[in-house]
């Protein structure tokens, strides 16, 4: 139970600081954009060495190290998207009228070039670890990858909450793909399954003798866990933005104790009565990373989920 314990207050650290870290990146001024990036590039590239390195260690460290490694290759997807690196060939609102099917295609073309990026990305994760003792990185990359396209189809269909505030401005068209609504029928679907593989894997840590094992289903499992929470903050009346105001303080951009963001409750209020030709001046695009589309993505990181 010690291993489980350890492993989830890791997880959970490393989400709660690596969906800041990049929120707080992202909030500075576009002039150190190019500084920031190079510098997690490299640690992307060092990251991805290490996985490598590490795939056939079975220790409980090496478990913690592919998680956290997998946790800096996402960051540095999520960070090259939000700062406009790549992104993709549309950068224009939705048109009035849009629906369905055209809706989903120009959606798509506004980040077709960073799904290319992971898709790349997880896949050279998994083929340097395939068939390797030591897999977390790549449970950890899939996990996040799932999770933000689910985070992303939600928010496509529509949820009650975005935190426009976090998003810089030249992606603020974005939120014009997004409707506002209370629900979606996607929403209890996708959070019910996650939620059952994530007592899964709980259930794996906690009968697993193996110490490598036990750690490598507990921190997957909480970061399934976290993703889900996630979730949970699109459709429910709370302000998880309170976690990551220390951020938000840091680069200058904090938002006063005690009344939501400015941009964030006019944009939620407008966005259900403004015409679709002005919502792309109200809003911002969804966590992401990292990391779900909201942070993370950030979350991520939601680099937290």
């Amino acid at each position: 139970m010690g291993d489980f314990i350890a492993a989830f207050g890791f997880a959970l650290l490393m989400w709660w600081l690596s969906t800041g870290f990049i929120l707080f990146l992202n909030h500075l001024h576009p002039s150190t954009y190019r500084r920031s990036l190079t510098v997690v590039t490299l640690l992307a590239i060092a990251a991805l060495v290490g996985i490598h390195a590490g795939s056939d260690q079975t220790t409980k460290l090496a478990a913690l190290l592919a998680f956290a490694q997998a946790l800096v290759v996402w960051a540095w997807l999520e960070m090259s998207y939000f700062m406009g690196l790549v992104t993709g060939p549309r950068k224009a609102p939705c048109p009035p009228g849009a629906r369905g099917w055209t809706r989903f295609q120009l959606a798509l073309q506004t980040s077709l070039y960073h799904e290319l990026a992971v898709i790349a990305c997880g896949a050279i994760i998994i083929a340097i670890t395939w068939k390797a003792a030591n897999p977390v990185a790549a449970g950890t990359f899939l996990t996040l990858w799932l999770m933000r396209w689910s985070a992303k189809l939600n928010l496509f269909l529509g949820v009650p909450n975005v935190n426009t505030e976090w998003f810089p401005k030249p992606l603020r068209f974005l939120c014009s793909y997004m409707p506002v609504k209370p629900m979606n029928l996607l929403f209890p679907f996708t959070v019910s399954a996650a939620t059952i593989v994530t007592a899964w894997l709980f259930v794996l840590a906690v009968g697993e003798s193996d110490g490598f094992v036990r750690t490598s289903y507990a921190v997957v499992g909480s970061l399934l866990a976290l993703a889900v929470l996630e979730h949970w903050f699109l459709v429910l009346p709370l302000r998880d933005s309170l976690l990551w105001n220390w951020a938000l303080r840091l680069a200058g951009r904090e938002t006063p104790a005690g009344e939501d963001p400015a941009p964030a409750s006019a944009t939620r209020v407008e966005l259900e009565q403004a015409p679709a030709q002005s919502i792309g001046k109200l809003g911002q695009f969804g966590r992401a990373s990292g990391q779900t589309l909201r942070r993370q993505d950030i979350t991520a990181a939601r680099v937290a989920p």
